[in-house]
């Protein structure tokens, strides 16, 4: 139950979605992140904007030693807006799949599947990530604020 609340406003906006794949062959951003910031594709093959890049803040973290969980990684965060996420994962190569953590609102963090779409390692890359939850599925495409 509580699972189910902490995530509720993904889901409340994802309601009603026949796919939420947005890295398919029809998405505006299969090749580059037209759409940058946190978003989901409808079932009327339109990208959803949930929150713009610039309302997020990506830190990319090379080393083991500083990265999230004692690995590299990146934390993707927005605490300026009314919706509020804190992602990390350590996945960081291209086609790679694995785990990573979210929280909206505060909540306590949910265990994710993230597959990097696309990577980066310096101030201005793009990176891209597709997060499903469930059957619920969104992307982060962001630009690498900062390398720590």
């Amino acid at each position: 139950m509580k699972i189910i609340k902490k995530l509720s406003i993904i889901a409340i906006i994802c309601l009603g979605l026949v796919s939420c794949d947005n890295d398919d062959d029809n998405a505006t951003n299969i090749a580059e992140c037209n759409y940058e910031g946190f978003s989901y594709y409808d079932a009327n093959n339109d990208d959803q904007l949930i929150l713009a890049e610039s309302e997020l803040n990506t830190q990319y973290f090379p080393n083991d030693s500083n990265g999230p969980y004692g690995a590299s990684g990146i934390e993707i965060a927005s605490f300026t807006s009314s919706l509020t996420i804190f992602f990390t994962t350590n996945v960081l190569i291209e086609n790679e799949t694995g785990i990573g953590w979210i929280s909206v609102n505060g909540n306590p963090d949910q265990l994710v599947t993230v597959t990097c779409q696309r990577t980066g390692s310096a101030v201005g890359d793009e990176m891209r990530y597709d997060v499903t939850y469930g059957s619920i599925e969104v992307e982060f495409c962001v630009v690498i604020d900062e390398v720590l």
